[in-house]
């Protein structure tokens, strides 16, 4: 059964699947970089009050499984985990700001895990790894 959440007004369960990568999908995502990456994404979340169930990072892209207000909105939380990231990794790691004119690309992808059972979810983002690696 799904735990719910609820603020002033509404119960509710929004849980999705974000993935967003690298501009060129440069593979930069790895050690200090990642490490200070899922730091920045905690703390955006705990700002803008959701929770990040799950994270992994390959070594071009993230994968999130988040659970939000959907007052709050998934692409706002998106956009604020990424403009953030962007901005304080490219500051961090001179190797950033020399090969890439902007560490994200535009786009991301988006989808609700709707019925599936998160465990399936999170396992499905802890094996991303470990398929990169292979």
């Amino acid at each position: 059964m799904r735990n719910f959440k609820s603020n002033k007004n509404i119960v509710f369960s929004c849980i999705f699947h974000v993935v967003w990568v690298t501009k060129y999908r440069k593979k930069y995502l790895g050690g200090d970089i990642e490490k200070r990456l899922k730091e920045i994404c905690l703390e955006v979340s705990e700002e803008l009050n959701f929770e990040i169930k799950e994270m992994e990072c390959e070594r071009d892209h993230i994968h999130l499984l988040i659970d939000i207000d959907p007052q709050l909105g998934v692409h706002k939380a998106v956009k604020r985990m990424k403009g953030r990231s962007s901005r304080l990794l490219r500051q961090e790691f001179a190797i950033l700001r020399q090969r890439l004119p902007t560490l994200w690309t535009n786009s991301y992808f988006v989808c609700t895990v709707g019925g599936a059972p998160i465990a399936v979810i999170k396992q499905y983002i802890e094996s991303q790894k470990e398929r990169a690696a292979h």
